[in-house]
């Protein structure tokens, strides 16, 4: 599976954290559009809300040739580029969009997405800083600018970018659980029990910290509650099987990844 069919894959399940965590949906600019073409850009709006990318990108297309001055429409038809497996085409939306609303952040944060998923960090940061510089505690730009980083092999800043992202925002339960895992990988075993447990009993439909604390408890050799947590980890979400998607979509640190997929390895042997 490729980066850009696992992202397509993820936002329709996360739709709930959108807004802080992966693409951000701009609203359109007071007096940008005229009444006239307000419903085509709800109706685009719409359809890229509801994870209809497909359908979606035609009516930014067609929004976007009756209205090419519109920054909104250049930035989600950006996002929608993306998830159809265009980050190139992405990146050039969305610096249109910088362009005609250069105050505007959610052009840098969704850029700095698709730049991720080329690998091109250094750009990627550069976009995450350059809205810090503006909004310190702007959750996302710490929760992806600690994805960068981990990326890389920084966990000791990834973990202290996402600790940021959960004060500033405590309901972001991405950023709680990525911080967890980068103390995970950082060798605080104990602590990272401690707050995956945490985030298990606030928030019990959520796969990840079940997952993570499957393959925890197997590198302390608790080897049935282990299984327990991972039979209801993937009962919610089969793609914690996958390495790949683990390291490359859910951009789980290494060690927390390895220690999982040796359990599993245990646990399905003949």
């Amino acid at each position: 599976m490729s980066v850009l069919q696992g992202l397509k894959n993820w936002l329709p399940r996360w739709s709930g954290l959108l807004l802080v965590a992966l693409l951000l949906v701009m609203d359109p600019v007071t007096g940008a559009a005229t009444p006239a073409l307000q419903p085509l850009f709800e109706q685009a709006l719409e359809a890229s809300r509801e994870g209809d990318f497909q359908a979606a990108l035609p009516l930014w297309d067609e929004f976007l040739e009756l209205a090419p001055e519109q920054p909104a429409a250049w930035s989600n038809r950006g996002n929608v580029r993306l998830i159809l497996g265009d980050p190139e085409g992405a990146i050039v939306d969305q610096t249109r969009a910088m362009e005609l609303a250069p105050a505007e952040l959610d052009p840098h944060l969704n850029r700095g997405i698709a730049e991720e998923v080329l690998h091109h960090w250094q750009q990627a940061a550069n976009d995450y800083n350059w809205v810090l510089e503006r909004d310190a505690v702007n959750a996302s730009a710490l929760y992806n600018l600690g994805n960068v980083l981990g990326s890389q092999g920084d966990w000791l800043q990834a973990e202290a970018l996402y600790r940021k992202a959960s004060d500033v925002s405590p309901d972001f339960a991405m950023a709680s659980c990525s911080k967890a895992l980068a103390v995970y990988q950082l060798g605080e075993f104990d602590l990272a029990e401690k707050e995956l447990r945490a985030l298990i009993r606030r928030y019990p439909m959520f796969a990840d910290p079940r997952a993570a604390l499957s393959g925890l408890l197997w590198h302390y050799g608790s080897f049935g509650e282990a299984e327990s947590h991972w039979n209801a980890a993937v009962g919610l979400d089969n793609r914690y099987r996958q390495r790949d998607w683990l390291l490359e979509i859910r951009r789980w640190p290494p060690q927390p990844t390895a220690d999982l997929m040796d359990f599993l390895a245990l646990l399905e042997a003949p």
